[in-house]
């Protein structure tokens, strides 16, 4: 009965042990990066991963399959993740993925910006060429690490720590809870990733000799156990914590000053990094459609700032929930504004917008088609809720109506009609508060002052837009923009003349929200490239005044009526009549964030210059991926029928050729599917893969068919000394010692022997393997003994010792490769 089991269990398929915890751990890395989905936008990122993941575990297969050290494999999947980085990301590759200096200092820059990405970006962020550098990187480091903790430390249990941390990151950043099913999926491949490796462990176990002819059969279910233990502390996990919750924001508007909070969507906790975010971004992405304004080309807000701090910036301060009132219904009006003048009924339509915040136009009077937690603060002129959610189409009454340039000169800016926040102008460099003293001098009204601050950030002054600042070259950097650097984009140039009012007592305060956008047949589309920050001054009698002072010159500015003629409009602001939006439908205007894309964009690859897949990419994977997959299928089922590779082998027709290649077409056709996979992102790299799969191909089929033979052996079954025999002629044939078929074995093996020079151990257990050999051919039992494997092992054994494997016999091994490509 033991040798029964034994036997059973020596049987193993070789791609089990080989294979199966390899791709285990892949998966469990891909399944754990799914938590980045509530940190990053989109689904692209998932596919670099997917890439990165196939690239790393083949290469480990690879390797391990040449016996190279686990310490030298880990090296080889580092140096593989190097060459994806330097192929993807970088044009200056030597060959397209070798790394040079130039190379390695491009990948700088892009991890640099990588950098600055995490430190000002706010999920969930765009998955725009730094952003996926660094998810590659990243998840590039977890497989490796995975893989090695997996299969080389045989501790798949460690793995779950490295894992948890890839939940971590994300887990922290994201402002809602990250969706069930991604940690359902990661602890569903975890829980097998330990199921394999208890199997493994069994296999072992249960095979383990307890003396001559005796066969320990140890059945356990050690696999199974860890299996199950691990799903009961998942579904334990997720019950507590989705009724377990001891943090929370009740009370706290996010984005309030005096914290740093975890993220939320959009223009949330940081609002000029988010801005930054969306400037920055390679893609063009509608957030709004706006019906009812006409042709009305003034600015959507979406929240203010009140308060700047020195070195750090702008944020809100003093803003609660609880200073808000309900924003459904009729709103109500501040102080020192009137409520007279005209009012028009706008529908704004949310297409891909998630925050906290609920934009509107001009001095909101009502909302409808608005939930209940949604609150309007009249200090700030907002509309928020407590949590980032996604919004219906709503309705906003709004007064739109201007004040002209008289009419603000004989009004004033009242200090005491505002928060005192408002007129907050603490640890200003003198410098810049010195320059808006001269400046507004001899201004006679503060309507005056505020344009001659607002005229100062002219081309005429040096003053140019550009999504990337000059280099720094004071410490104080609203003083170096302002009095030397004159080159940002809104962020810098909205903070600067805010500060500026303030520092002179004019209450003012920073606003960010949206152009204009463009016109189509029925509506307006805002997108995040319309995405701008400007100025608003408090006037007694008119509210907040909206002045821009940024130099944009494609179109999407706005110089109101009052700042224009004899005010002295700066010449880049005008729109020319082309420029007006008309009711006609138009193209979105060109933005800087829109010119050509970074490297490691990925439209080297096979994408569309819209970063689409190519649709003959698409087919030829889905071609293929089926093709393959039901070659798999069919061999699996033959695989199940006895005698079928044998009457392949007895017969000559093209089905049964077609039988006898079957392994080859399936390799053949995974490595076809990898390589088209990897297209999707680049072809240096896909190029790349095909070489490495090419040249690790022999090396493969050489291990496929050591495992099987040894399987055999362990077996002991009929064939069991014949699979021993012909293993040992292909270790010869490696080593460049071919012996010849006409030889008898005990012939054969004397060569073996000397050309070898095998030690008395390995002499003794090759005459026990000849015995065994011998007695499969004509005793009546053809079955191997207990003997067999061991002798096999030993000889293999004293092989390695008395002839190692070259490197070169290793990767191009002559009982595989025909002759002539076998020799050097």
């Amino acid at each position: 009965m033991t040798d029964r089991v034994g036997r059973r269990e020596g049987q193993r398929p070789a791609w089990h042990s080989m294979v199966l915890t390899p791709v285990v751990a892949g998966l469990a890395t891909v399944a754990a990066s799914t938590s980045l989905t509530g940190v990053i936008g989109g689904a692209r990122w998932l596919g670099y991963v997917l890439v990165v993941v196939l690239l790393i575990v083949s290469t480990g297969f690879g390797l391990r399959s040449l016996r190279v050290p686990p310490i030298l494999v880990a090296f080889g999947q580092l140096l593989v993740l190097l060459f994806v980085l330097i192929a993807v990301f970088t044009r200056s590759g030597v060959a397209g993925f070798l790394p040079g200096p130039t190379a390695l200092e491009e990948l700088g820059m892009v991890l640099g910006s990588a950098a600055e990405e995490i430190r000002t970006g706010l999920p969930p962020v765009e998955p725009n060429a730094p952003i996926l550098c660094l998810v590659t990187i990243a998840l590039g480091l977890v497989a490796v690490l995975v893989d090695t903790l997996a299969v080389a430390a045989l501790a798949p249990a460690a793995t779950g720590l490295v894992l948890l941390c890839v939940y971590a990151v994300p887990a922290s950043l994201a402002s809602e809870m990250l969706p069930w099913w991604t940690f359902l999926l990661g602890a569903a491949c975890f829980a097998l990733l330990l199921a394999v490796d208890g199997n493994h462990r069994h296999q072992r176990w249960s095979v383990r000799s307890s003396g001559p002819g005796a066969v320990v059969a140890t059945r356990g279910h050690a696999g199974v156990g860890a299996a199950v233990i691990a799903c009961i502390a998942i579904v334990f996990g997720l019950g507590a914590g989705s009724q377990l919750t001891a943090i929370g924001t009740e009370g706290r508007l996010p984005g309030a000053g005096g914290g740093d909070g975890g993220g939320t969507g959009g223009l949330g906790v940081k609002p000029f990094t988010a801005l930054r975010g969306l400037l920055d971004q390679n893609g063009n992405t509608e957030l709004f459609r706006i019906r009812g304004l006409g042709n009305d080309n003034r600015y959507l807000r979406t929240l203010t700032l009140n308060h700047f701090r020195p070195g750090a910036g702008w944020e809100i301060k003093n803003q609660t929930m609880s200073s808000g009132s309900p924003a459904t219904g009729q709103l109500p009006v501040g102080p020192g504004v009137s409520d007279e003048g005209q009012t028009r009924t706008i529908r704004i339509e949310p297409t891909n917008w998630m925050d906290v915040w609920l934009p509107v136009y001009g001095q909101p009077r009502g909302l409808e088609d608005v939930s209940d937690d949604w609150r309007y603060d009249v200090t700030s002129g907002t509309v928020f809720t407590e949590k980032a959610k996604r919004a219906d189409a709503y309705t906003q009454t709004a007064l739109l109506s201007e004040p002209t340039a008289r009419q603000l000169r004989a009004s004033n800016t009242n200090p005491s009609l505002v928060d005192p926040v408002y007129t907050e102008a603490i640890g200003v460099d003198q410098r810049v508060s010195g320059l808006a003293r001269r400046l507004t001098e001899r201004a006679p009204t503060s309507f005056d002052k505020v344009a001659s601050v607002w005229r100062y950030f002219s081309p005429g002054n040096g003053f140019t837009y550009d999504t990337q600042t000059a280099p720094a070259t004071d410490p104080d950097a609203l003083a170096d923009f302002v009095l030397r650097g004159k080159r940002g984009f809104c962020e810098q140039y909205a903070s600067a003349m805010a500060v500026m009012l303030r520092s002179i007592g004019i209450p003012s305060r920073v606003a960010i929200g949206f152009t204009s956008g463009y016109t189509t047949a029925d509506y307006r589309s805002i997108s995040s490239q319309d995405a701008h920050a400007w100025v608003e001054v408090f006037f007694e009698g008119h509210g907040w005044v909206t002045f821009d002072p940024t130099p944009l010159s494609d179109g999407r500015g706005y110089v109101p009526d009052y700042l224009r003629g004899n005010q002295g409009t700066p010449p880049d602001q005008q729109p020319t009549p082309s420029q007006q939006p008309t009711t006609s439908s138009q193209s979105p205007p060109p933005s800087d964030a829109a010119a050509a894309p970074p490297p490691g964009s990925g439209q080297d690859g096979g994408q569309r210059p819209d970063g689409t897949p190519s649709p003959w990419l698409i087919g030829a994977l889905a071609g293929v991926g089926l093709l393959v997959l039901g070659l798999t299928v069919a061999a699996v089922l033959l695989r199940r029928r006895p005698g079928w590779a044998a009457a392949a082998s007895q017969h000559s027709g093209p089905l049964a050729r077609l039988l006898r290649s079957l392994p080859a077409l399936i390799a053949a056709g995974w490595t076809l599917l990898l390589v088209l996979t990897v297209a999707l992102v680049s072809w240096w790299l896909a190029v790349l893969t095909l070489a490495l799969c090419v040249l690790v191909a022999p090396a493969l089929a050489r291990e496929l068919a050591r495992r099987r033979r040894m399987h055999a052996v362990a077996g002991r079954g009929a064939d069991a000394a014949d699979a021993a025999w012909r293993e040992l002629l292909a270790e010869c044939t490696d080593r460049g010692e071919s012996i010849p078929d006409s030889e008898t074995v005990r012939t054969a093996a004397r060569k073996l022997a000397a050309r070898h020079n095998l030690d008395d151990e390995g002499k003794e257990n090759l005459r026990a393997l000849v015995s065994a050999l011998e007695r499969s051919w004509y005793a009546a039992d053809q079955s191997s003994g207990p003997e067999l494997p061991p002798a096999f092992d030993g000889v293999r054994q004293a092989l390695r010792r008395r002839a190692p494997l070259a490197l070169r016999a290793r990767l191009l091994p002559r009982s595989i490769l025909p002759g002539w490509l076998g020799r050097t």
